[in-house]
């Protein structure tokens, strides 16, 4: 269907009052959606709280009415509440949260997939949508007892953001100032993938340019050659965000730094290295994450600050196993709100405007 053929979302609330009545009726709000100290049989939804459910469009199911659809403005600012309450929320495991915002972000891409919308209005609020998503995926850390939070739907979610996001870019409306960092955190959150390179190096050279999307590349280049030194150099560099979309891939680079290691030091008598090297070299977080590390590869340890390489002790066995990553991703908030950061620039992002043609 044409654009000119959508509708105009008219819906002023985060979550449209029949949708909240509905829900009321069939006890299916969300502990977040409830007004605090609310512990009836039958809980009201505070309309400052409740947010808009993701709801697959069945097949021959009439589109929704404009009072069902939220228009760009309200869905930026349910973004922003997302990501400044929700997220933030102490009362609450990583994984309910996670779970609870990429639910209602989903739903967010279906409001403005389903309203005629400017492809500029759009990118704010996709951009929005998947610096919240990618913030949120990225605090649930290794830890394998999720609950709520299915890793493998979230990483899904992850990818149709992006998906979502580079299809409007691809449309040729701008202006999108952001949009070298957000192709930077596609090809970061895809690192090593050979396709997710060639869609970026199809990109015009002007946009690859750009110093966001530029270390991106440097990263995955550094990656890809098994370059320790400087993979680890420039992910201590990054900002916020591109550290969470890189987050998961810390884990096997690290693992991948220690074989090359084992490869080059090991002998039948054993070659010491400190710990402090590796904490160093690996941007670990202290000398018992490298304890940690070394251990769970069949290392041993000559006392508190050196590792032995001994012949034949590496091992890997099974996924490797990520850390804590307050060097590499938490301490780079600085200060600041996750809100802040979602909804501004990253002060290490440059705009990129495309010169109009005369």
């Amino acid at each position: 269907m044409a654009d000119c053929e959508l509708p105009v979302g008219t819906c002023l609330d985060m979550c449209p009052a029949a949708e909240r009545a509905q829900r009321e009726k069939e006890r299916r709000l969300h502990r977040f959606e409830v007004a605090p100290g609310d512990r009836g049989d039958q809980p009201r939804a505070d309309p400052q709280r409740a947010v808009k459910e993701y709801s697959r469009p069945a097949a021959g199911k009439p589109r929704p009415p404009p009072s069902q659809l939220r228009p760009p403005r309200v869905l930026l600012a349910a973004v922003r509440y997302l990501a400044g309450e929700v997220a933030e929320r102490a009362d609450a495991s990583r994984a309910e949260v996670a779970s609870f915002v990429a639910d209602r972000l989903r739903a967010v891409r279906l409001d403005l997939a389903l309203q005629s919308t400017g492809d500029t209005e759009a990118a704010v609020v996709l951009e929005a949508a998947l610096a919240t998503l990618l913030a949120v995926v990225a605090r649930l850390g290794p830890d394998p007892t999720r609950g709520a939070a299915d890793p493998g739907l979230l990483q899904a979610q992850v990818q149709e953001g992006f998906g979502s996001l580079r299809r409007c870019y691809a449309r040729g409306a701008g202006p999108h100032p952001r949009q070298a960092a957000f192709q930077g955190l596609f090809l970061l959150y895809n690192l090593g993938s050979v396709e997710a390179l060639h869609q970026i190096l199809q990109l015009p050279a002007v946009l690859r340019a750009c110093p966001a999307l530029s270390k991106a590349l440097a990263i995955d280049a550094a990656f890809r050659e098994g370059n320790s030194a400087r993979l680890f150099r420039l992910l201590r560099t990054l900002p916020y965000l591109p550290s969470c979309a890189v987050q998961g891939h810390v884990a096997r680079a690290r693992r991948g730094a220690l074989a090359r290691l084992a490869r080059a030091f090991s002998s039948p008598k054993g070659q010491t290295l400190s710990l402090g090297f590796l904490v160093h070299l690996l941007a670990l977080d202290g000398p018992e994450e490298a304890q940690d590390l070394c251990q769970a590869h069949g290392l041993p340890l000559d006392g508190e600050e050196g590792v032995v390489f001994l012949k034949g002790h590496y091992r890997e066995e099974g996924l490797p196993q990520g850390g804590t990553y307050n060097l590499l991703v938490e301490s780079k908030l600085r200060g600041r709100t996750l809100e802040e950061v979602v909804m501004a620039e990253e002060e290490d992002e440059v705009e990129f405007r495309p010169r109009s043609s005369e």
